[in-house]
């Protein structure tokens, strides 16, 4: 049997670069110890095996030496104040397969005759941040009132994500790696990422988090595009510190959810801490942490206090596993995970002939024509 010259440290990368457990891994694959150790070769079939395990290019196992792969676009993250530099294979191909799906549909959106948005890159951070979160909440519609009549966090995620795609964004939420439910997409690792371009604006959001973050981090991601700044963002609101393009993109967030001048009115004298962020937090349909911050920003909580709250309030909030389990029809789901805007393009262009059904199919995470044709149907094309 035909042995295949690796190096070990390529085998011992692309285990550390997917994140997996060598004990874990070696279950399935009894000789990494040996392999890694350089004390045997693997097969051809076995290092096939271990690239799909890990999730690694197989061409990468016949390079010199472990590559360096930066996130392909500027990355704003940082992870308890420390910034983040190994990129997950799962982020990596997250981010590719949104820079794929924008640039299909910046060529379809310039060979339809659309024109370029206005709004993407029309404010700049000399800009003060109220009055940039009232251009965005003007131009979306976005309505606190409005919000306030929804009946949960996630009916209230729905309208904003309606409102964004109806000015001309492409938003797709998802909390897995296109359509893989093995390969579950990390909140801690990043909540999401904006794509600017004047014809396809992108905002691409971890569907693994809260309900409730995930308006944040949409609400972050926007004034990216406002800002006509393509980022990686943990959007995670509690400090101001780090980028200055974070900085703002938290303030405008934090304003445009949040509308300082709503909140003071809600505040109750002489309420308990954990009251104010369970009623407010229902009022405005954010997190409570986005409650903590406002709290901060007007002055009612000194820094001190704020970073043990929100910390206490964080960890609280882990324990209690708020990701979501998905669920739902298999099309709700896939118009979710691409986007309805996208996909109404997509399946449009198909169906006309401009785009093969087979660069639809997998674009769209999908593999027959029957599932495609179902899809079309839910978004209203009479098949």
């Amino acid at each position: 049997m035909e042995r295949i010259s690796v190096s070990p440290q390529l085998l011992s990368w692309a285990r550390e670069r997917a994140r997996l457990d060598a004990a874990a891994l070696a279950q399935r694959f009894p000789k990494l110890s040996a392999w890694e150790a350089g004390e045997l070769l693997p097969t051809l079939r076995q290092l096939q095996d271990y690239a799909h395990a890990t999730h690694a290019p197989f061409g990468y196992f016949f390079l010199p030496e472990p590559p360096v792969e930066p996130v392909p676009i500027p990355d704003f993250r940082t992870l308890a104040d420390r910034t983040v530099t190994r990129p997950s294979p799962d982020l990596l191909d997250t981010v590719y397969a949104c820079q794929e799906r924008q640039s299909w549909y910046r060529e379809h959106a310039q060979v339809s005759g659309l024109t370029q948005l206005a709004f993407v890159g029309s404010l700049t951070r000399d800009m003060p941040t109220i009055q940039a979160a009232e251009r965005i909440r003007d131009a979306l519609g976005f309505s606190v009132e409005a919000r306030r009549g929804c009946a949960n966090w996630s009916e209230a995620l729905r309208q904003f994500i309606a409102q964004a795609e109806g000015l001309g964004v492409l938003v797709m939420v998802n909390g897995v790696v296109l359509s893989n439910n093995i390969r579950k997409l990390d909140p801690q690792e990043f909540r999401g990422f904006a794509l600017s371009d004047p014809w396809a604006p992108l905002v691409f959001i971890n569907g693994a988090d809260s309900k409730a973050a995930q308006m944040f981090t949409l609400a972050h991601e926007l004034a990216h595009l406002w800002l006509g700044q393509t980022a990686l963002s943990d959007a995670s609101g509690d400090h101001d510190g780090g980028h200055a393009v974070e900085s703002w993109c938290n303030q405008v967030a934090a304003e445009l959810l949040v509308p300082m001048a709503v909140f003071m009115n809600e505040l109750r004298e002489h309420e308990p801490l954990p009251d104010t962020l369970s009623r407010l937090a229902r009022r405005f349909k954010v997190s409570t942490l986005v409650v903590l911050r406002r709290l901060h920003d007007a002055g009612q909580l000194d820094r001190q206090t704020f970073f043990a709250a929100y910390h206490e309030e964080l960890t609280r909030i882990q324990a209690l596993d708020t990701r979501q389990s998905g669920g739902g029809s298999f099309y709700n789901t896939t118009l979710a995970r691409v986007g309805k805007r996208y996909a109404r393009a997509l399946v449009e262009s198909t169906l006309e002939g401009r785009t093969l059904y087979r660069d639809a199919f997998r674009m769209l995470g999908i593999s027959k024509t029957a599932t495609f044709h179902e899809l079309g149907r839910t978004l209203g094309y009479p098949l």
